[in-house]
């Protein structure tokens, strides 16, 4: 494999990437002076290299994000609509050369990190830094496990010119058991990277939320492939009372001028715009997210609806793509764009507290027990999300999740609503609830594609309008990619392995774009 782990590879990535966060001038001082002896014996260096491993795991690099996230996830969650004439994944194409990059970023940069921390904190005796590393760990593989399959996980690092991939189903019952430990380690409270953290500063017991909540995240993940350890491990989540269901515990990694958040930066580039089933369903619910989600288009009301918000229906022609589209479309909203431009560089969102209660409302619906009804935590979910997006009062926020609005036409009546399902919660057909649930949730997560395709996979909701075109044969236009499909660098360097995985009994010889995960089996 291209990417093995050696000593020496962690140490020259950490000389070089260390230089990318602006709190790491003491080992920016003399890199040569560095060891890995020294990182053992010092929680501080560790600390740099873990704030780094926080950051590039999440693909917190305008590049690495592009290329891994913009380009393919967010797109195919249905948050926007490419407008750059030569990106064809909009079209369902995945472009060798970005996933190669996204695929090589992750093991070249993100895994060496992780590796490097987790190991070097244990070797040190540090518990509670051992333990925010696991979490980590489990953070950036279950991303990458999730757009591809088997990878390469518990053998990562075996200094072997080959390393084997793991079977999904292997790797999560590894995640629970990380979990397990990590969160033992850090019940007892205490801090670690007090001073490097990028999350919560190196409060153990903030991690200990962040471990059970991603416990509950990936228990309803599992639930159509393997619902008994769905229930029992998000009822361990529950149980533990130590849950992100206040948003000032949310998961995010802090940015600063020089670590950015990757939106600032790929905005200016004006590639893409708000989806048509994005404008259907916050137009249509009268969503008030909708003014600080996006801002009007430049262009203003095209439609004739009197509301100058505009989306783009997904997979538009080259043809069409020809004549510039952004004037007439949504950009998204200001904050997240330039800071030049009056953005704000928001930090990057790891896991919020609306979205931890929209998974408490889906396990309710499945009958675990987590101590609220499915009606409660959804409109919970809702009321978090609107608070901490929009400020809105108590009343209004009343008044939505007891509205009977519904998605409307993205183009003034000419193509139907992409849905018919309302606000108010029905608590008389499990189905339309559940579809309820995950669309509130992925109005939520935004601009967190990486997640809503995950949950768009294995759920099918929200409903998606169709693309207008769809240039891969084995993903039809009204359907969206499973996964992406391997690496040509992994056929090249780790042949034997990837051919391997791709025979396995989770993906059974069929490596291509519509081959469902494991856990896809709803």
């Amino acid at each position: 494999m291209k990417y093995l782990f050696s000593k020496f590879i962690l140490f020259v990535s950490l000389i070089v990437l260390v230089g990318c966060t602006e709190d790491f001038e003491e080992i920016n001082t003399n890199p040569l002076s560095l060891s890995t002896g020294k990182l053992a014996e010092s929680q501080v260096l560790q600390g740099q290299a873990f704030a780094q491993a926080q950051y590039t795991s999440m693909m917190g690099l305008h590049w690495r994000f592009q290329i891994s996230q913009s380009l393919f996830s967010d797109l195919w969650a249905g948050y926007y609509a490419t407008t750059a004439v030569g990106f064809d994944s909009d079209r369902f194409t995945q472009v060798g050369r970005w996933a190669d990059l996204a695929w090589g970023s992750f093991y070249g940069i993100s895994a060496p990190q992780i590796k490097l921390v987790e190991d070097l904190a244990r070797e040190s005796g540090n518990t509670i830094g051992e333990a925010m590393a696991k979490v980590v760990r489990v953070n950036g593989y279950h991303r990458i496990t999730d757009y591809w399959g088997p990878i390469p996980y518990s053998q990562y690092g075996n200094e072997e010119l080959s390393v084997p991939y793991d079977l999904q189903s292997d790797i999560y019952q590894n995640f629970f058991t990380t979990l397990d430990e990590a969160s033992s380690a850090l019940s007892a409270g205490g801090s670690s990277f007090a001073g490097s953290d990028r999350m919560y500063g190196g409060n153990a017991s903030k991690w200990r939320k962040l471990a059970e909540s991603l416990r509950l995240r990936l228990a309803m993940r599992v639930k159509y492939v393997n619902p008994s350890l769905s229930k029992t491990q998000a009822e361990k989540a529950f149980s533990s009372g130590a849950l992100i269901t206040d948003p000032s515990d949310n998961a995010t990694v802090s940015t600063d001028g020089t670590n950015r958040n990757p939106l600032e930066t790929i905005t200016d580039w004006g590639e893409f715009r708000m989806s048509a089933t994005m404008e259907s369903i916050l137009k249509g619910y009268g969503d008030p997210r909708m003014q600080v989600y996006f801002d009007p288009a430049a262009a203003g009301d095209s439609d004739g609806d009197g509301i100058p918000y505009e989306g783009l229906q997904n997979g538009q022609t080259k043809v069409t793509l020809g004549t510039s589209q952004n004037a007439g479309h949504s950009d998204v909203n200001v904050f997240y764009r330039d800071v030049a431009k009056g953005g704000k560089n928001p930090p990057i969102d790891v896991l919020r507290a609306s979205e931890v209660h929209f998974l408490l409302a889906e396990a309710a619906l499945a009958g675990y027990n987590v101590g609220g009804s499915a009606k409660s935590y959804y409109e919970s979910g809702i009321k978090v999300s609107m608070k901490e997006r929009t400020g809105a009062s108590d009343a209004d926020i009343a008044a939505y999740t007891s509205s009977l609005k519904t998605p409307v036409s993205f183009d003034g009546g000419t193509t139907p609503a992409v849905s018919s399902i309302p606000v108010k919660f029905n608590e008389s057909n499990n189905e339309i609830a559940l579809e309820q649930i995950i669309t509130q949730k992925w109005l939520a997560l935004f601009p967190n594609g990486w997640e809503a395709w995950a949950e768009a996979r294995r759920t099918g909701y929200p409903r998606q309008y169709p693309r207008a075109a769809s240039d891969n044969p084995d993903v039809p236009k009204d359907k969206i990619p499973a996964r992406m499909i391997y690496t040509s660098s992994e056929f090249t360097t780790n042949g034997e392995a990837v051919k391997a995985a791709i025979s396995s009994s989770e993906l059974g010889g069929s490596d291509k774009n519509s081959t469902k995960l494991w856990w896809n089996k709803k």
